[in-house]
């Protein structure tokens, strides 16, 4: 399986969903998961401002897309409202864009059309884990 783990990080930062999908990398506890979430919010902040190419000259505010190292490749995809769709892969794994788009794809049918969600509460749907367990085993 090419995609080890997903995460979901809200416009505040906040993690409201990680998965992992793989039994060869390390498990990462409930505060480490956190703390990577507000970690990766804030370099993506970052790095969308110091981009060369400003959102006047027509540059799309992307921040962060992947990050690459010699054991995983972290992808990102930032919705128009600010939410982070990240999954780590391996090296190998060049493009995921499409993936993490029907991820938000799931995202909205499943958590964001359920009346009890909250934007800014982690993702509690079995529905929405079972579908996202399909698409990555698929991808």
């Amino acid at each position: 399986m090419a995609i080890h783990s997903v995460f979901i990080i809200n416009k505040a930062g906040g993690l409201i969903y990680n998965r992992d999908y793989s039994t060869n990398i390390a498990k990462l506890s409930s505060n480490e998961a956190l703390i990577l979430a507000g970690t990766f919010h804030g370099i993506h902040a970052l790095a969308s401002r110091i981009s060369p190419v400003s959102r006047s000259e027509g540059g799309k505010d992307t921040g962060i897309q992947t990050i690459d190292t010699a054991n995983f490749r972290i992808h990102c995809y930032q919705t128009a409202t600010g939410i982070k769709f990240i999954a780590v892969t391996d090296p190998s794994y060049m493009q995921l864009s499409d993936v993490l788009a029907r991820m938000y794809g799931l995202y909205s049918d499943y958590a964001l059309k359920n009346p009890f969600h909250n934007l800014e509460m982690p993702v509690r749907s079995e529905l929405f884990d079972t579908k996202l367990q399909q698409l990555i085993q698929s991808s």
